[in-house]
């Protein structure tokens, strides 16, 4: 159920991506405003509103939390179908990022409480595979309804289906029975900090993360476009092409970083930080062979490889975060976690992609895109240098 739920979440959040050419056509936009609606939009209260919602989880229980929270973004993505400026998406995009604030942060904690440390890593890459499956039915979902009828239906059909599936959520999942007084004796929101505060690897894991997430949003956002503008691929060629990229590579990518975490996490606590480091060096040589490709068949095929390779950090370091801390702190430890990684990964990556490449356009005309996409990869190197220093600090603040 929390894989369903993660799938809405990922569905609402990437759909823009795919429709971003008939949304820039109608309602008249720059490729810094699509940028800010795709990223700094969502991400704004997104980010922020995670902490209050996942302390509120630790405190009153996860689930509720997450069945209303699902009710709101779906809420949201329906209403962007109704949009007809830019500021009105723009607080239809805000309201999106608060009510997926709420989803996240609590279902690592719950996961965590139900599964033993030795399989949390495939536990939450399980769950983790929601951002593929998702990221590739709103591209593919999206881009042929938009095709059939029009990107505002688009929104409609996927928004509504999330508010008919929360009851079935809030009837189906309950939290573990907690002993009496666990609200009461649950650790402030300032306690959970100033313990984070203490420990090295959290930091050097959570800019880590924002480092790659800021290439892998803005590459999820804008490659779409690109396949357009640099390759000639239609609305529904597009979706087919990123929706299967993301599927096959994204899917292979979780789970194997997951099985990879919980095998080699015995020997080493290390290894929860070094395998996405290593991934993270040897997905860019092949990303950029692929974005100067000549055929789109062919950078398919060299996108695909990488493509996996960079999904490979989501259950080692996810499973590393719930490690920093102690059992009744973990939703709110994941939320400061998701806090640094969102606002700088979802906050800045479309925005940073969109705003080079119309700085660009006047000097390289069409492949101003490609070339600050290119530009863009050099996070993932960034990545790569924190999650190392983060694999020295490990087992020291780990946390059984």
């Amino acid at each position: 159920m929390l894989l369903i739920v993660y799938t809405f979440n990922f569905v609402d959040r990437q759909i823009f991506g795919i429709l971003a050419g008939p949304i820039k056509a109608d309602l008249g936009l720059s490729d810094t405003e699509l940028g800010a609606l795709g990223g700094f939009a969502f991400a704004l209260l997104y980010s922020t509103m995670g902490l209050p919602l996942a302390w509120l989880a630790d405190r009153r229980g996860r689930s509720p939390v997450i069945a209303a929270s699902l009710a709101v973004w779906s809420g949201f993505t329906a209403l962007c179908g109704l949009v007809t400026g830019f500021w009105a998406m723009f607080a239809c995009r805000l309201g999106v990022g608060i009510g997926e604030a709420g989803g996240v942060a609590p279902s690592y904690a719950l996961i965590s409480d139900n599964f033993p440390a030795h399989q949390r890593a495939r536990a939450l890459a399980i769950y983790s595979l929601g951002i593929p499956l998702g990221s590739a039915a709103g591209i593919m979902l999206g881009g042929y309804v938009a095709a059939a009828v029009n990107w505002r239906a688009a929104f409609l059909v996927v928004g509504l289906a999330g508010l008919v599936f929360t009851p079935l959520f809030a009837l189906l999942v309950r939290d573990p029975v907690r002993a009496p007084g666990h609200a009461a004796s649950a650790p402030s929101m300032g306690a959970v900090i100033a313990v984070l505060a203490r420990k090295p690897a959290f930091w050097l894991l959570a800019f880590g993360a924002a480092s790659c997430s800021m290439m892998g949003y803005g590459l999820a956002f804008w490659l779409p476009s690109l396949m357009r503008r640099s390759f000639g691929l239609d609305l529904v060629e597009t979706a087919r092409f990123f929706g299967l990229l993301l599927l096959v590579g994204g899917t292979a990518g979780v789970l194997a970083g997951g099985f990879l975490a919980d095998w080699l996490g015995r020997r080493s606590r290390a290894a929860y930080a070094r395998v996405p480091a290593l991934s993270f060096l040897a997905g860019v040589p092949l990303f950029l062979a692929g974005l100067n490709c000549g055929s789109a068949s062919l950078a398919f095929w060299l996108f695909l490889l990488p493509q996996a390779l960079v999904y490979i950090w989501l259950g080692p370091i996810l499973t590393a975060v719930q490690h920093l801390v102690a059992a009744p702190m973990r939703a709110t430890a994941s939320a400061a976690f998701l806090l640094i990684n969102n606002l700088i990964g979802v906050g800045l990556g479309a925005l940073a992609i969109g705003t080079l490449s119309d700085w660009l356009t006047p000097t390289h005309g069409a492949d101003a895109l490609r070339l600050a996409i290119e530009a863009g990869l050099g996070f993932y190197l960034l990545a790569a240098v924190l999650l190392l220093f983060a694999g020295r600090t490990l087992a020291r603040d780990w946390v059984d």
